[in-house]
């Protein structure tokens, strides 16, 4: 079994290798350039423990797993590639985070169910390229924990808050309830098991936020539409193996009339980076000609904002955030992020 695993592995390899040269042909050196300044920047900002963090010291958990993703993206891992040690130091930072309840993260953590759920689906691409079978073991027993506390936190609603529904008092919202449903999906695609109500719950969540428009709603509860959330749902939908449902080709209608091609992609609206962020995912696993013309479209927007120290400066949540999700949405069709592919 081991020397069959490591031949799928060489094998998965070449293929992506194979299909990253094809892609970089394709690749404005513009392009490449920003990546390698942005991939740059977050190697600098990387602390000494593994972290990254947010401004004002918050969101270290989810900073780490969404700076780890960027640099998995670019094709390195735990053992390979330019950034292995740095990806190595934020994976050691995130086991470290593990509780014995399950939680990657402290139960005191600003809003923790985000970094919770994009550490499972950081370590668990890194789990599906591990190759030392204690590590191995180790980042599995991490993940079933993890998955566990993950089904604990869901509200009878079906969504999550920013921290689990009995520290939360039942509440939930639609970003965090994103965030979970495709850490899920990525622990269950690197074989961890996932219980399929836990994610037929979520997507009944999904449905209840949506209005007749197509648009997702901040919560069950109401708050109007919102196209970063409806973006976000539409993206976890894919991942919980959604396509072709009415429900969904509403939610993309919304999304083509309010983000992209519409006219809001030509301005910024409330968090506009993370409704590219899973946008992008969007167009990337649909038709080819439309991720061509989405792509070129957003990164020019993308390239002409970053900064000489490679890192993006919008937002309020720092400029680790804006660089981590710009460096992933630029390298998508390199195809090293299984949880991202078609």
């Amino acid at each position: 079994m081991r020397f069959i695993f490591s031949v799928c592995l060489v094998a998965a390899a070449l293929v992506l290798s194979s299909s990253d040269t094809v892609s970089a042909k394709k690749r404005d050196p513009k392009v490449q350039q920003a990546i390698s300044n942005a991939l740059e920047y977050l190697a600098r900002e990387q602390r000494r423990q593994g972290y990254w963090e947010a401004n004002g010291g918050q969101y270290r958990v989810a900073m780490t797993a969404l700076a780890g993703n960027a640099l998995l993206a670019e094709g390195s891992t735990t053992t390979r590639g330019k950034y292995a040690k740095n990806v190595q130091n934020a994976v050691d930072y995130l086991l470290e985070m593990s509780q014995p309840n399950g939680l990657i993260g402290y139960k005191n953590d600003y809003h923790y169910t985000y970094g919770h759920g994009y550490s499972m689906v950081f370590l668990s691409q890194v789990y599906g390229e591990e190759e030392d079978s204690l590590r191995r073991e180790e980042l599995k027993k991490v993940l079933i924990k993890a998955v566990e506390f993950c089904a604990g936190a869901q509200t009878t609603r079906g969504g999550w808050g920013y921290v689990s529904a009995k520290d939360g008092n039942d509440f939930d919202e639609g970003s965090t309830c994103i965030t979970q449903v495709q850490g899920l999906r990525a622990c269950r695609n690197a074989g961890i098991p996932v219980d399929k109500k836990i994610i037929d719950r979520a997507k009944k969540y999904i449905s209840d936020c949506t209005t007749p428009e197509g648009g997702v709603q901040y919560s069950i509860r109401g708050g109007g539409a919102r196209p970063a959330i409806t973006a976000a749902a539409c993206a976890a939908l894919f991942n919980a193996g959604e396509y072709d449902s009415e429900h969904l080709k509403n939610m993309l209608d919304f999304c083509k009339k309010n983000i992209w091609p519409g006219g809001s992609s030509n301005r910024y609206f409330g968090h506009w980076h993370y409704a590219h962020f899973y946008y992008a995912q969007v167009m990337y696993r649909g038709e080819t000609k439309d991720w061509d013309k989405y792509i070129e479209d957003i990164g020019k927007q993308i390239l002409r904002k970053q900064s000489a120290s490679g890192a993006w400066m919008e937002g309020h949540v720092g400029p680790v955030y804006t660089t981590a999700i710009n460096a992933t949405i630029l390298q998508l069709d390199k195809g090293y992020l299984p949880i991202y592919q078609k």
